[in-house]
């Protein structure tokens, strides 16, 4: 399978975006999937998950309260809403799919067996 992550652009301080991600050559239904973002300079960094029955995503510390990760399996997308964005949110925005055989939420890098090519946010203050 192979995913596409789109919706990235330029906001300013306190803007919202929606960052979407879509399965090709195959589905994700079956497969946790999750944000990464990787800002210049810095290690890739977990941002968001959600398992593939849609239950309670994880979030990291830095976007809790702001972002909101959901699917839609009929459709194989998974959506990552982004309010309140802050200069510190600008990186590049990667979605990332588990085995299909693993339930598990991680929010290591390395748990993450496919993943699909960026799409940059930018946050101007």
């Amino acid at each position: 399978v192979q995913l596409q992550a789109s919706g990235g652009g330029q906001v300013q301080t306190g803007g919202s975006l929606r960052l979407s991600c879509a399965a090709s050559g195959g589905t994700f239904s079956s497969n946790v999937i999750a944000w990464f973002r990787q800002a210049p300079g810095k290690e890739r960094e977990f941002v968001a998950a959600i398992s593939k029955a849609g239950g309670t995503p994880v979030y990291s510390d830095s976007v809790k309260g702001r972002f909101t990760i959901s699917r839609d399996n009929a459709k194989d997308t998974v959506n990552l809403q982004m309010s309140g964005l802050k200069p510190g949110d600008t990186a590049v925005y990667y979605c990332a799919a588990r085995s299909p055989r693993i339930t598990v939420i991680s929010r290591t890098r390395s748990s993450y067996t496919y993943w699909g090519k960026g799409t940059q946010v930018t946050v101007s203050s």
